[in-house]
């Protein structure tokens, strides 16, 4: 049986736009505790790991544990984030799909899922499940906010981008990917 932690959601949200800066994209992993498949599941995911052996072990996990619903969405979640690592957006994509049918308010499966659709050009199609990830309470705003900045940019509206890039700044002063993009901006008066 898999122990939670209060606030499961431990993890940093997907960030699509972390490119510009030579990463990958997408960071968004779900704590899941328990010493099984799916807490290394979890571990790879929030460590930022890129293997596809990693990815495997999810799988493993998903196939042979027996995981609460909480931890088994997490676990879509968590192989979808390393499918995000290796630019996978439509694997991905289904993957936090599936999360969302096992528990449909989870924010990280959106933040997520707005992630690939940045990651896939599909700008417009990301910006309800940003959104909604917002709505819901995601575990790290910022990153939120600054995804979405991307697609706002992306669909010629610099004006959102660049309220989103600050407010990503004011959540978390010390990223310094929204301070580089925000950096870019002319501010003038009309």
């Amino acid at each position: 049986m898999h122990k939670r932690l209060n606030g499961w959601l431990a993890a940093a949200t997907a960030v699509a736009g972390v490119f510009l800066a030579g990463e990958a994209r997408g960071a968004g992993a779900v704590t899941v505790l328990g010493g099984g498949l799916a807490e290394a599941c979890s571990e790879a995911a929030r460590a930022g790991d890129r293997a596809l052996e990693d990815e495997k072990t999810c799988t493993l996990a998903l196939e042979t544990e027996a995981l609460n619903p909480r931890d088994r969405a997490g676990t879509y979640v968590n192989r979808g984030v390393l499918k995000l690592r290796r630019l996978s957006w439509d694997s991905a994509t289904a993957d936090f799909n599936q999360a969302l049918r096992i528990k449909p308010d989870l924010a990280e499966a959106f933040v997520n899922r707005g992630a690939a659709a940045i990651g896939a050009r599909r700008y417009a199609e990301s910006l309800p499940d940003i959104n909604r990830a917002l709505a819901l309470g995601v575990d790290e705003p910022a990153k939120a906010y600054y995804n979405r900045a991307l697609a706002h940019e992306a669909l010629d509206d610099p004006k959102s981008a660049y309220f989103d890039y600050q407010k990503a700044i004011e959540l978390n002063p010390e990223w310094g990917l929204p301070k580089e993009q925000l950096a870019r901006f002319t501010v003038t008066r009309r």
